[in-house]
C-alpha cells in the first residue's frame, strides 16, 4: 500500500507541475521547462506511459529532449529567466518593505540560479562528420 500512495501521490505532483508548466507558457513571470523537467522526473518514477507522452509529446517533448541529451537552455530562455530575476528583484527592493536578509536571501537564490543557467549552453554541439 506504501508503494502505490508513492506511486500516485508522484502521478499527481507531475500532473500539477505539467498544469504549472503550461501556465508558465502563457504567463511571463512563470517559467514552463522547470517545471516540466520535475514533470518527467516524477513520471519516471511512477508512470512509464505519462512520462512516454510528456517526453515524446510535440509541443512539450522538444525542450525536455534537448535538456536530457545535451543539457541545453535556448538563449531566449536564459534572457526570458534573468529578465525574470531582474524584474522581481526590483520589484521587491523598491516597491516592498521586505527586510533586508529576505533580500540578501532572495539574492543569493536567484544569483545561484543566474549562474546556473549562465553555465549551461545555448545551442547543441555541432556535428562533426
Amino acid at each position: 500500500m506504501r508503494e502505490r500512495a508513492k506511486r500516485l501521490l508522484l502521478i499527481a505532483a507531475g500532473w500539477l507541475c505539467v498544469a504549472l508548466g503550461l501556465l508558465g507558457a502563457v504567463l511571463p513571470v512563470l517559467p514552463t521547462t522547470p517545471f516540466l523537467l520535475v514533470a518527467l522526473w516524477a513520471f519516471a518514477r511512477s508512470s512509464d506511459r505519462f512520462h512516454d507522452w510528456l517526453f515524446h509529446h510535440r509541443l512539450l517533448g522538444p525542450p525536455l529532449q534537448r535538456w536530457e541529451k545535451y543539457r541545453v537552455i535556448p538563449r531566449h530562455t536564459k534572457a526570458i529567466a534573468l529578465t525574470a530575476m531582474v524584474a522581481s528583484m526590483t520589484w521587491v527592493i523598491g516597491f516592498t518593505d521586505t527586510p533586508w536578509p529576505l533580500i540578501a536571501a532572495m539574492g543569493l537564490g536567484m544569483g545561484s540560479g543566474a549562474g546556473y543557467i549562465l553555465t549551461k549552453p545555448s545551442r547543441p554541439p555541432r556535428c562533426e562528420g
